[in-house]
Order: C-alpha cells, then sequence, then structure tokens
C-alpha cells in the first residue's frame, strides 16, 4: 500500500486526488452491506469510489457514486474506469442534496461525513469531506427517503456515539435500523464506529452483532476475514 493507492485484488484505489484515503471503515461497510437483491445501488459521497467499486464486484447491479467534490469524483471516475466493472458504474460530481435520479435506488449505502463538532481541517476537501456542515445526519435521511424504493434498504458506517443521533434522525422519516454491527479493533476495546442497515418501517426486530476487528496485534478475527477476504491481498 501508498499513500498514494490502495492495492485489492481485483482492483486498484487511486488517492492522491481525494482528501480522506482508503480506510477500514469504508472496506468494512463496502464488504458488510446487504446487495443480494440490488438493481440500483447509490453511493452517497463516493470519495475515491471504494465502495462503489466494491459494489460492483459483489453484484450485478448498476452502481452510482455520487461526489461533491471536483477533485475526488475525477478520481473516483479514473478508479471506475479501470476496474473489470467500469460499464456499470457511474460517478457524478454534485451535491447529493441537489441530485435528481432517473428512476429510485433499492439499496443507498454511505460513509458519510460525520465529524459535526471537531475543528476544520486544513482544506476544503478534507472538510467536504469529514463535516457534515454540508449533509446532515436529517438532511441524509430526507433526501434517502425520496431516492430509495419503498422495500430499500440504506446502510451506513458511523462513530458509536453518533448512532442514537442517526437513529432517531431516520425514525424522523419512517427507517428503522434491522441491522446493527458494533466494530470493535480488539477484543478488549469498546466500539468505535457501527454499521447500520435501515428500513422502511416505525417498528423493527433490529438484530445487533459485534464484530472484532483483530485477535490479536496483525490477525484479522475469523468474522473480518469473511467480510474482507474477496478485496485484501493479505487474506486469503
Amino acid at each position: 500500500m501508498s499513500n498514494n493507492y490502495f492495492q485489492f485484488k481485483q482492483f486498484t484505489i487511486h488517492q492522491d486526488g481525494c482528501a480522506m484515503k482508503v480506510g477500514t471503515d469504508g472496506c468494512l461497510l463496502g464488504g458488510w452491506f446487504d446487495c443480494t437483491h440490488s438493481r440500483r445501488i447509490l453511493d452517497i459521497g463516493t470519495g475515491s469510489g471504494l465502495i462503489a467499486i466494491m459494489a460492483a464486484q459483489r453484484c450485478n447491479a448498476h452502481v452510482t457514486g455520487i461526489e461533491i467534490d471536483s477533485n475526488a469524483a475525477a478520481q473516483a471516475k479514473k478508479n471506475a474506469d479501470n476496474c473489470p466493472w467500469s460499464e456499470r458504474i457511474e460517478i457524478i460530481n454534485t451535491d447529493i442534496l441537489k441530485y435528481q435520479a432517473e428512476e429510485p435506488f433499492d439499496t443507498i449505502v454511505s460513509n458519510p461525513p460525520y465529524f459535526v463538532n471537531s475543528l476544520k481541517c486544513g482544506t476544503e476537501s478534507r472538510t467536504l469531506a469529514r463535516h457534515s456542515d454540508t449533509l446532515d445526519c436529517n438532511s441524509f435521511f430526507r433526501k434517502a427517503d425520496e431516492l430509495l424504493t419503498k422495500e430499500g434498504k440504506i446502510s451506513i458506517v458511523i462513530p458509536t456515539d453518533l448512532f442514537e443521533e442517526w437513529k432517531d434522525a431516520a425514525a424522523l422519516c419512517g427507517f428503522c435500523p434491522s441491522r446493527v454491527t458494533y466494530i470493535k479493533t480488539t477484543p478488549r476495546k469498546a466500539p468505535k464506529r457501527v454499521l447500520v442497515e435501515f428500513i422502511r418501517a416505525f417498528r423493527c426486530n433490529t438484530i445487533t452483532s459485534t464484530l472484532v476487528l483483530e485477535d490479536s496485534p496483525g490477525v484479522y478475527s475469523k468474522e473480518a476475514q469473511e467480510i474482507l477476504r474477496d478485496f485484501y491481498l493479505k487474506i486469503m
């Protein structure tokens, strides 16, 4: 791996033009979200195009990645054009709140901006990628409600301490968490991230689990290997 690119088993993510680099959060979300019956997938805030490309590898759906930052969108398009599934991936440089789709999506996935109260980053592009000034949780679910089919699903990864806020915003738009996976880096550490799947329902049975990334330093757990096996070079 280089800071300028990340090599996966079947594709390469170049990221020198992106504020936010490839990280564990995005990789886990890309391998965790349910795309079993997906025909049209929307990746909100696609960044380098990572999750959009992972989605295209995992299923036969048409994937649209939306990215507000022009440099990141250009890089995502190059990454998508150079991957084996380029004919099914579309990258659009626009603000998701202004985006109008010709037909709804049955799956929405996003590693959204969430550093609401943190100090602003050093560059405008990094600020757009990391802060929720332009896309808070309420705006996110209102737009998702507009773009999602009646039976569609939304999957996100967020900090654990923001889960209740995002769940409340989802409920206001008629969404309920159907699947929740807390991520712990090691068995003894508290979970700092959570993967959440939402469906259209005011009440639903929520399947809750915990994913431990490493059983010991540098050794991925069996559960993490199952999610990342088709992507990470070091997992056979």
